[in-house]
């Protein structure tokens, strides 16, 4: 009896922007498990799947759901959005696994937004590039300080992910602070894009000066070009280093 569980990256949640593998594996799946808001941008596409939620901060319930699935006989599937191993849950998975005897992981790789939201905006992350979260739910924000402070030593352009929610105003606000702070010029070019992939994306590009008051939510990922990066033509160019 096959007792392993895919945790695939769906991508953005649109069908089109999901790998062919992550696909299969969900069409293969006999139960499909994930946050509720992920559930609801993939359950259309496959209609005849069970489908089992868990809300937000029940990331560990959600995980031992599936092992306990699995060890029942049941193909499961565990979905997250964009990328599994980009602040996904790819790696509790893995933590949990020693206590599962007889059940293996495959992890299905997914379009993060990182990699989205960029072909939005153009060409960002087109150099050396960094993630940051500002999420302090498992990170002090003390350590997140610290990651924006060396990006911008380190002249990294940056994608930055929870930039913002309705507990977290001004956490962006803050970082934009420290980066500005830290050296970085307030006409760095910038952008953001919310809801990527999905019905209503939005982009724009500012300064770093702009950003720091404009209004972002946790469907909103923020990119920071390095000291080259340009805006041009509503779109966000972080330069390769070609003659051109």
């Amino acid at each position: 009896m096959r007792k392993e569980i895919c945790i695939v990256g769906m991508g953005p949640g649109d069908i089109t922007m999901m790998t062919k593998e992550a696909e299969n594996a969900l069409q293969d799946s006999d139960v499909i498990v994930g946050y509720t808001v992920y559930v609801d941008l993939v359950k259309k596409y496959f209609p005849e799947k069970e489908f089992l939620t868990t809300p937000m901060r029940e990331e560990v319930k959600r995980c031992r759901l599936c092992f306990d699935l699995a060890k029942e006989g049941k193909n499961v599937a565990l979905i997250c959005s964009g990328d599994a191993g980009v602040y996904g849950m790819a790696a509790p998975m893995y933590e949990l696994l020693p206590e599962y005897e007889g059940v293996s992981l495959r992890v299905v790789p997914g379009i993060t937004a990182a990699n989205s939201g960029a072909a939005v905006l153009g060409a960002p992350l087109n150099h050396d590039f960094c993630v940051i979260s500002l999420s302090d739910l498992l990170t002090p924000w003390e350590q997140i300080e610290k990651r924006l402070r060396a990006a911008i030593a380190g002249d990294f352009a940056m994608a930055i992910y929870n930039p913002g929610s309705h507990t977290r105003k001004d956490y962006l606000k803050h970082a934009c602070e420290i980066m500005l702070d830290e050296g970085a010029d307030k006409n760095r070019a910038c952008g953001y894009v919310r809801a990527i992939g999905r019905e209503g994306t939005k982009a724009q590009v500012c300064t770093l000066e702009e950003l720091k008051d404009r209004e972002v939510d946790m469907f909103t990922t923020v990119f920071i070009g390095n000291s080259q990066s340009i805006m041009q033509d509503g779109k966000l160019v972080t330069k390769r280093g070609y003659q051109i």
